[in-house]
């Protein structure tokens, strides 16, 4: 992400509570590498604002109709799939959580964070992590209907959902996908090429018969294969 000329991570926020913006925005005030770019409530304008000046962080309320937030979370992501889309809310609970992540969010966050947690999440996700991956580990409940819901849209049997055995090597890159890490930032920590990342990730999904590296992740904490600190 982070592709603009001053080299600062843009961040949109997309808001009904006009306070809620205004805070928002005095808590970047003072960062020198973010910058707000845009503003706005929940309307019919909001995905033509974002097609004009596409940033690199969209924040999303979630309060109000949530419903309202889900959808326009996920139409940002259809349409600009390198947007990093950060959902918050005031009362975060594990059935809204699994509908954020179903709209591919990337991170979920309750009002009652500092400034600095928000800070940090802005940064993570502008780099290209995954924060919400960290609800997976501490929410387990979300974690079943994740891969609950995973298995029911593949209508998978039983006996399809064996396991084989990871290799060592394979057990360390899912690690990394666990904490949010792109493939070519795996390979730079690795040392190996992307192009050997990539096909490590397409075996881990073949063996844990997973469509996707989030259900994957899903699969290995479920059977103790990895752990998020």
């Amino acid at each position: 992400m982070n592709n603009n000329k001053n080299n600062k991570i843009q961040v949109f926020v997309i808001s009904q509570q006009s306070l809620f913006q205004q805070a928002v925005e005095t808590t970047f005030s003072d960062t020198e590498d973010i910058i707000i770019v845009g503003t706005t409530s929940l309307n019919s304008e909001v995905l033509k604002a974002i097609d004009n000046l596409p940033p690199d962080v969209a924040l999303v309320d979630l309060d109000g109709p949530s419903e309202i937030g889900l959808e326009l979370g996920r139409k940002i992501k259809q349409r600009s799939p390198n947007i990093g889309v950060i959902m918050l809310t005031s009362n975060p609970e594990d059935n809204q959580l699994f509908q954020v992540l179903k709209a591919q969010a990337v991170a979920y966050l309750s009002k009652e964070v500092t400034a600095e947690q928000l800070i940090d999440t802005v940064r993570r996700v502008a780099k290209g992590e995954h924060p919400i991956n960290d609800s997976l580990t501490t929410r387990p409940k979300v974690a079943e209907h994740v891969l609950q819901q995973f298995q029911e849209l593949s209508w998978r049997s039983e006996s399809e959902t064996v396991i084989s055995p990871l290799t060592p090597r394979e057990i360390e890159i899912l690690q990394y996908i666990a904490q949010g890490y792109l493939n070519k930032q795996i390979a730079a920590e690795l040392g190996i090429s992307e192009q050997t990342i990539k096909n490590h990730v397409t075996s881990i999904l073949r063996k844990l018969n997973a469509n996707a590296r989030t259900e994957a992740v899903v699969v290995a904490i479920k059977q103790g294969l990895i752990k998020l600190d």
